[in-house]
């Protein structure tokens, strides 16, 4: 790796960006903050949800030729590409591989961050054989490869990739537990005051978010605790059909979706919630699991084989034992809280700025 020198680095971002606040957004967020705080010119074109919001602080993608028109611009004017995607995706693919081959016609190769887990939808190559050429291409096209963690890292080798420009960061870093406690909406504020215990949970309205089998072990959990109560955050598109399957169970006076909270507001929520409950099994060890142990909430998350110590883990779409789990540790609070033992941070966006620099 090359070591960065001390002008200003000038790169720009593609990837999704807040809003909403969920992540790899929320990463690029924080590297973004740390760069322009040493004087580096970062800027973000932004591939997600978000993308057509303007006045915000990145560069919004209006069309396929919009896109292509801005990574030029910006190569042109010397920002090293820094693209962010997953195995998850087929538009990532397309995007990646636009903004990867503008890149080396323009004579510079780009850093591509490679996000989630180990066993994503067309990753690795038993998930999409025919996929193989792309992923050939794209890993090694990049100056660099950023990754969560060795095992992604020794899958993305079996494309051919040589180890030695493939950097294992975990996305989780100190700054994502920087925050100022704020007053929340008098709504939250009254659930806080009137409920007990109070469950957050902060979802996407997407299949892999298992959201039914939420709500149903809920409503079970509910019937031994009737002053609970089930507070959804997070971005609220598509929420329609799990606002009918509350009202049908009749728990339209226990569960509030919240919508998309900043981080402060995120963070503040948490730290007054009695526990944490995480429900997708491909999104590795979670960043918002770390920041709830950081806080010393408890954390029941689906087993998926990365959750850190301390996680109270239940089988995957098993009503009852999501239900079990969030029992034991209601009934058994004080004691869970006692045991738990904070995750060692480091200050990994430092890493992949030093990284991203360099190439």
């Amino acid at each position: 790796m090359a070591n960065s020198n001390h002008r200003p680095a000038k790169i720009l971002h593609i990837t999704s960006y807040p809003p909403p606040r969920a992540g790899w957004g929320m990463r690029v967020y924080f590297l973004k903050q740390e760069m322009e705080k040493n004087g580096d010119v970062c800027q973000v074109l932004n591939i997600g949800k978000g993308r057509f919001l303007t006045g915000r602080d990145f560069i919004p993608v209006l069309s396929g030729l919009d896109y292509v028109k801005k990574v030029i611009k910006h190569r042109l004017n010397g920002f090293t590409i820094h693209h962010h995607m997953n195995g998850d995706s087929p538009k990532g693919f397309v995007l990646a591989l636009l903004s990867t081959t503008i890149s080396l016609l323009t004579f510079k190769r780009p850093v591509l961050t490679f996000h989630a887990g180990p066993v994503q939808l067309y990753f690795p190559k038993f998930k999409a054989p025919l996929l193989t050429p792309v992923y050939w291409y794209l890993f090694h096209a990049a100056k660099y490869i950023v990754c969560n963690n060795e095992a992604v890292k020794e899958n993305i080798m079996t494309y051919g990739i040589r180890g030695n420009k493939i950097f294992p960061i975990p996305a989780f870093s100190r700054q994502y537990l920087q925050f100022q406690k704020v007053e929340l909406p008098d709504r939250m504020e009254a659930i806080f005051r009137e409920r007990n215990p109070v469950i957050f949970c902060y979802v996407c309205f997407r299949p892999e978010f298992f959201i039914d089998s939420m709500i149903r072990a809920y409503a079970e959990f509910r019937k031994k605790y009737p002053k609970s109560f089930l507070l959804i955050v997070g971005n609220d598109i598509g929420k329609e059909p799990t606002e009918a399957q509350i009202k049908e169970l009749g728990l339209s006076d226990h569960v509030y979706i919240a919508g998309d909270l900043d981080h402060d507001m995120f963070l503040t929520a948490l730290t007054r919630s009695t526990l944490y409950l995480r429900t997708p099994v491909k999104d590795g060890v979670s960043s918002s699991v770390l920041e709830s142990l950081s806080l010393n909430i408890p954390v029941v998350a689906s087993e998926n084989g990365s959750r850190p110590e301390g996680t109270i883990t239940y089988e995957n779409e098993n009503i009852q034992d999501m239900v079990d789990k969030l029992t034991y540790v209601v009934e058994n609070l004080e004691e869970v809280k006692k045991n738990l033992k904070k995750p060692f941070i480091k200050d990994t966006v430092i890493e992949e700025i030093e990284l991203v620099k360099g190439a």
